[in-house]
């Protein structure tokens, strides 16, 4: 655990895809976790823009990308982007895995589904 409020270093992510997604057979364009439980959601990009989601349900202000190589925050009590400590492994989604993903469900189209 870290001394920041709402970011926890020990917790590790809910899976390699969005989570909501994964239940309901959806897609996503890019990955974000939750700094304090973990949660992997779709970005605002993804159709269903299941981080935000999270947020507005959770009240779980922090999240950290979770695609390869990129290690940013987004606070979304601010609005802005933030730093914060590494994140419990994995670090990302496994970099053979698509983006936008997951392999399958993606629909030929999917540019025109995406959140601008």
């Amino acid at each position: 655990m870290t001394d920041i409020a709402g970011i926890d270093t020990e917790v590790p992510p809910s899976g390699t895809g969005c989570e909501d997604c994964e239940q309901n057979g959806g897609w996503w364009f890019h990955l974000r976790r939750c700094a304090e439980c973990g949660h992997v959601g779709c970005c605002d990009s993804s159709p269903a823009q299941h981080a935000t989601a999270h947020f507005r349900s959770t009240g779980h202000r922090y999240m950290q990308s979770f695609e390869p190589g990129e290690d940013w925050y987004w606070d979304y009590q601010t609005q802005s982007m933030a730093s914060g400590p590494a994140l419990a492994d994995p670090s990302s989604h496994p970099v053979s895995q698509p983006a936008p993903g997951p392999e399958g469900r993606v629909p030929q189209d999917w540019q025109a589904h995406l959140h601008r």
